[in-house]
């Protein structure tokens, strides 16, 4: 599900996105986004009916960048620890410079049981999507003996995934970026051959 919006309805769901960072479904309304973008919450609505279409909408767009970066950094980086390594280089950036303190769909991951279906469906969707990226970066560098995988690559996938998203709630939790940096390095040092 590719999206194409207006200028506008694309600066309700940036503006959306950065709430949805700040403090998960739940965390805002309308009036918020009112606000933020200086219009009525009946022109949101024209653009976004409900918040559960407005949030689904912000979530794919989040996938599809995903989707893009991923690509970007698999045709970019042939070694596959230089890929693992932008990766979680592109998060402390971005929890440092606190242009995205945390990934969207960590917060909506922990709200699953109250939030809509279609929203749920699209976080699930993400994860999955990056668990599988990471298992074939994980696989291409075994083969390559930089990686020792202790377990399959999709459950060495898997965790590699928890401990980035953990190390964003710590980060967090702390007041301190340079945490998540730190913790991630260690979650790919544990991965790597010995040499």
């Amino acid at each position: 599900m590719s999206v194409e919006l207006s200028p506008r309805a694309t600066e309700i769901a940036d503006q959306t996105k950065l709430l949805l960072a700040s403090g998960g479904y739940n965390g805002f309304s309308y009036a918020d986004i009112s606000d933020r973008v200086h219009i009525g919450k009946a022109s949101i609505h024209h653009h976004f009916p409900s918040k559960a279409e407005l949030v689904q909408t912000v979530v794919v767009r989040h996938r599809e960048q995903t989707q893009e970066g991923m690509a970007a950094l698999d045709r970019q980086l042939a070694d596959p620890l230089e890929r693992l390594e932008a990766y979680t280089g592109y998060w402390s950036k971005c929890i440092r410079e606190g242009t995205a303190p945390i990934c969207i769909c960590a917060m909506l991951a922990a709200e699953l049981p109250m939030i809509p279906k279609e929203v749920a469906d699209e976080v699930h969707g993400y994860f999955e999507d990056l668990a599988a990226w990471l298992a074939r970066i994980l696989e291409d560098g075994a083969t390559k003996g930089q990686f020792k995988l202790r377990d399959s690559a999709v459950i060495e996938a898997q965790t590699l995934m928890s401990t980035v998203h953990g190390a964003m709630l710590t980060a967090r939790a702390l007041g301190k970026p340079e945490i998540f940096e730190s913790i991630s390095q260690a979650a790919i040092s544990q991965l790597s051959a010995p040499g």
